[in-house]
């Protein structure tokens, strides 16, 4: 109260005004007054996320706000105080390492900005802040010390007790200028601090594993819902012998230093966007009655922490809970994996490679029906190459999870890199729409559709011109990337919003959090955007109806006859279509939602993965800012402090003197 009498009492009675950006600014509120005196600054924050034996991430490191000066890491060479470290992008690391080695450093360490490095990423050797063989524990082979990301440091796999922020790039630029006008006023009573509000409920609570968190409800599950969609739908109730199982994968979630940078363009999204422009392909074709195998497609989330979706997803089938509905994975005969194929273009040529899990019957007609498909796109200088043999096995993809529950599957992961990976900026928030190629996209796409086609039918009589009327729309292909993996237009982008109505602008494909009990048929507000429009586009590309005028508004039941409803969220109706396509959630398998709580299972020494199974989790938080903001040293508060005790007494002893010199003269007179 004293606070608002006293700043009105000047605010009319001065008339105060401050100039603002080159702009005059009346102050008419104590929130005026605030936004002048605190600039909020943009960014991507590293937060706390919890397992069953830790934590990785970061946090303040108590229960309170975090303010300390802004330092350049170049200028700290040694540090006698609390402060906020700035660091280039190609700092990141050599900080890092300073970090683990120098305990004296990192203790004055305050909070970390981070500049995004986007100017810099040609000149960049790389940069990936995972493991060299990313979740290793996984492999279905013993050779887990390959380094199949030799650049990656680990370091976002480690804990942290102090805020990282990554700044937006007009934000870099404010704090820049702040940096230098701190090194200039060394010896000034005024410095310019960054204020962190990054406190983390398991840090306030004391909960540092997944088991204590979940139940003291400090955290939440990482998660979310997979889909998977078959073409055509799957009849359950015919009576005709089922057909064997072609189930194309791809992965649709990434991680990053940062939660809300998380692009992973060429891994996993340009395997995603391959896949979903192969089902474009092969929804316009005729005669796909006539397919001697029945084709799935499925897209995982949850793959970038333990393989969450892909684990699932055969608990699930185990269970043949309703989820998986219509699948019998006896049926399985082989799995089609697409990885990062957004780097395959090399001057004028387009080359993958095909990473099989053994020799089998079923291995060879995969490679036999992507050589087919090579053949067929001579014209197109698209070439597929059969990884090394002295690779230890399959590289890190959800085939893994695959072959790690049976070592009899026969599968393929196709990829843009042979011994290790082409990608220098995996699970990296530089891994953005300029680390890929379209063309090397729409390329990959070409070769699996045609070689899911050639699969499907089953024969050896298939000719190359016949094969050549299956393409691939390459505008799909690059609205998708638009869509996809940028904010302009980002999620706004009429495709997506054709089938669904955005929470977001800029797409993030980091997995989020299970919010209530999972379920096949969610609630839309706990699904992600991403999830929702691959449903709709899937179900959508699959529909026996799709294009007809035999489909209908949704007002009828949809499940009733087979049937599901797309674009409901666009027009409030929708339409109902013919389509086998379901949600799948995506979460750990040592995880179970009972009255409300989440419950951590033991492990079972029969599940080889459940035993390594990290069991992952979110910290809640409350609020999460960044702000910057002028304070005085605390010596010159003392200063103006003992100033104003000497004032007081000299006022005083003049008044003292006044007043006894004052009486001297009137007794006189």
């Amino acid at each position: 109260m004293a606070f608002n009498f006293l700043y009105f009492a000047l605010l009319f009675t001065f008339h105060l005004q401050f100039s603002l950006a080159g702009q005059t600014n009346l102050m008419e509120s104590v929130p005026d007054l605030q936004n002048s005196m605190y600039k909020v600054v943009d960014g991507y924050p590293c937060v706390r996320l919890v397992n069953s034996s830790g934590e990785i991430g970061c946090s303040n490191p108590g229960r309170e706000k975090v303010v300390a000066p802004i330092i350049r890491f170049k200028d700290a060479n040694t540090l006698s105080r609390s402060s906020t470290i700035l660091l280039s992008f190609d700092e990141v690391e050599s900080f890092f390492a300073r970090i683990a080695d120098d305990s004296t450093f990192a203790r004055n360490v305050g909070g970390v900005l981070v500049e995004s490095g986007a100017e810099f990423q040609d000149k960049l050797r790389g940069f990936s802040p995972a493991h060299k063989f990313p979740q290793a524990e996984f492999a279905p082979y013993k050779s887990t010390n390959y380094e199949w990301n030799p650049i990656g440091s680990g370091i976002m796999w480690r804990r942290y007790n102090f805020p990282v922020f990554l700044l937006s790039k007009n934000s870099a630029v404010t704090i820049q200028e702040v940096a230098l006008e701190n090194e200039k006023k060394k010896r000034s009573y005024t410095t310019v601090v960054a204020e962190f509000d990054l406190v983390m409920q398991t840090m306030k609570a004391g909960t540092h594993d997944s088991k204590s968190c979940l139940t003291e409800e400090t955290c939440l599950p990482l998660g979310g819902y997979s889909v998977w969609s078959s073409l055509l739908p799957i009849n359950t109730s015919s009576l005709d012998q089922a057909k064997p199982i072609i189930l194309a994968v791809a992965s649709m979630d990434a991680a990053s230093f940062f939660r809300d940078k998380s692009l992973g363009a060429d891994s996993p999204i340009s395997g995603l966007i391959s896949l979903l422009a192969a089902v474009d392909a092969l929804s316009r074709l005729d005669g796909l009655d006539d397919l001697n195998k029945q084709l799935v497609f499925l897209v995982l989330t949850g793959e970038s922490w333990g393989y969450l979706g892909s684990r699932r997803f055969l608990l699930e089938l185990d269970l043949q809970s309703d989820a998986v509905s219509g699948l019998d994975n006896s049926l399985f005969e082989m799995v089609v994996e697409v990885g990062s194929v957004g780097k395959g273009f090399n001057q004028g040529v387009t080359n993958f490679y095909a990473h099989t899990t053994g020799v089998s019957s079923a291995t060879k007609k995969l490679w036999d029906a992507l050589k087919h498909a090579e053949d067929s796109l001579k014209s197109e200088n698209v070439t597929i190459s059969s990884a090394n043999a002295s690779n230890p096995g399959i590289p890190p993809s959800s085939l893994m999870t695959f072959v790690k529950k049976n070592s009899l599957t026969s599968g393929v992961v196709l990829e843009d890199f042979d011994t290790v990976f082409s990608n220098k900026f995996y699970d990296s928030h530089l891994d953005d729409i300029s680390n890929i190629n379209s063309s090397s996209i729409a390329a990959a796409a070409s070769l699996l559709v045609r070689s899911l086609y050639v699969l499907a039918s089953d024969t050896k009589n298939l000719s190359t011109s016949a094969l050549a009327a299956v393409n691939v729309n390459v505008s799909l292909v690059e609205e998708l990337m638009g869509c996809l993996l940028s904010c302009e237009p980002g999620l706004s982008c009429e495709l997506v919003k054709n089938y669904i109505a955005p929470s977001s602008t800029c797409p993030s494909h980091y997995v989020g959090v299970v919010l209530d009990e999972p379920s096949s048929t969610p609630p839309l507000e706990y699904v992600s955007d991403v999830s929702r429009f691959v449903w709709n586009f899937l179900a959508d590309r699959t529909s026996v109806l799709k294009g007809q005028n035999t489909s209908s508004a949704c007002s009828q039941d949809c499940s009733s006859e087979g049937g599901v409803c797309i674009r409901a969220e666009t027009d409030g109706k929708g339409v109902c279509v013919v389509s086998t396509t379901r949600y799948v959630p995506a979460y750990s398998t040592r995880l179970q939602f009972h009255s409300g709580t989440w419950i951590v299972l033991p492990p079972n020494s029969s599940d080889l993965m459940g035993l390594v199974d990290p069991v992952w989790t979110e910290s809640n938080w409350n609020a999460i800012g960044l702000r910057v903001y002028i304070v005085q040293s605390a010596a010159y508060d003392c200063l103006v402090l003992l100033g104003g005790i000497a004032v007081t007494a000299l006022a005083y002893l003049a008044i003292v003197i006044t007043r006894a010199t004052i009486a001297k003269i009137l007794k006189q007179d």
